[in-house]
């Protein structure tokens, strides 16, 4: 092979399976491998893992998202990233990515130059939801409850069970949680992936507070009665009494609806 020139003075160097033409180093140390009689290679330093990152910032958006509910973050109100920041402990990056993705579900409205305002919202709106998510999830759990053996059913007691504790701590953020928790369950029976990704977006919206709501619009007895009608429904999904689970889950929708 014929060798080529090397313009920094080193003499010939030649090109192909030995080595680079353009910096003298030989492949298998480009691969980082090391060669007899030269040394290591240069070592790449790794990037930092992205999921520490996305990690911080699923955290702060759990966190907000539960300020929402909890009634910590009020509508109409304007809140900047640094500031949010600064009370969880982060710099504002995380906290704007979070919010970002909440504006992106209608939680928040970007402000620019201010920050992110939480989107004020009425009763109307909340009973349209309600309607939205009976139309979609009865239908659905009438036809559970014809195909569904009662062990499978019986296997979700402990999610049920789950709401109705979280709900008698009285915190509107932990209940929301729970509450979502069991419903996706129910519904992931039915194999449809988009249904449970729809549904629980409805759900979470339907959880959003109320313009002139704070946390305590509703309070610790309704969150528990609410709980309770998940017990309720299990029992009559297990007996397949189609009936009692069209007037439990419609009325559930209503009761949520009207409670705010």
């Amino acid at each position: 092979m014929t060798p080529s020139t090397d313009t920094s003075g080193g003499g010939p160097v030649k090109q192909g399976a030995q080595g680079s033409a353009e910096t003298g180093t030989p492949w298998a140390a480009v691969r980082g491998e090391h060669t007899h009689g030269e040394p290591p290679g240069p070592v790449i330093p790794r990037a930092r893992p992205v999921v520490q990152r996305a990690s911080v910032r699923g955290q702060i958006l759990d966190a907000l998202r539960a300020a929402l509910v909890a009634g910590d973050l009020r509508p109409g109100e304007v809140y900047s990233a640094p500031v949010l920041g600064e009370r969880f402990g982060v710099s504002a990056t995380p906290v704007r990515e979070a919010m970002q993705q909440l504006a992106l579900e209608g939680a928040v409205e970007v402000v620019p130059n201010r920050g992110f305002r939480v989107v004020e919202r009425g009763v109307r709106e909340l009973a349209e939801l309600a309607e939205v998510r009976a139309l979609i999830e009865v239908p659905v759990m009438l036809r559970l409850a014809r195909t569904v053996p009662a062990e499978r059913w019986a296997a979700l007691r402990p999610l049920a069970e789950a709401t109705v504790r979280a709900a008698s701590s009285g915190c509107r953020a932990t209940y929301a949680e729970s509450d979502r928790g069991f419903h996706r369950a129910v519904l992931a029976l039915s194999g449809n992936v988009q249904l449970v990704q729809i549904a629980e977006d409805l759900h979470r919206r339907a959880q959003w507070p109320l313009v002139g709501g704070g946390p305590g619009v509703r309070g610790r007895v309704d969150l528990v009665a609410d709980a309770h009608e998940h017990t309720a429904l299990l029992d009559a999904l297990i007996a397949r009494d189609l009936d009692v689970v069209r007037a439990l889950v419609g009325g559930h929708f209503a009761g949520a609806a009207a409670a705010g």
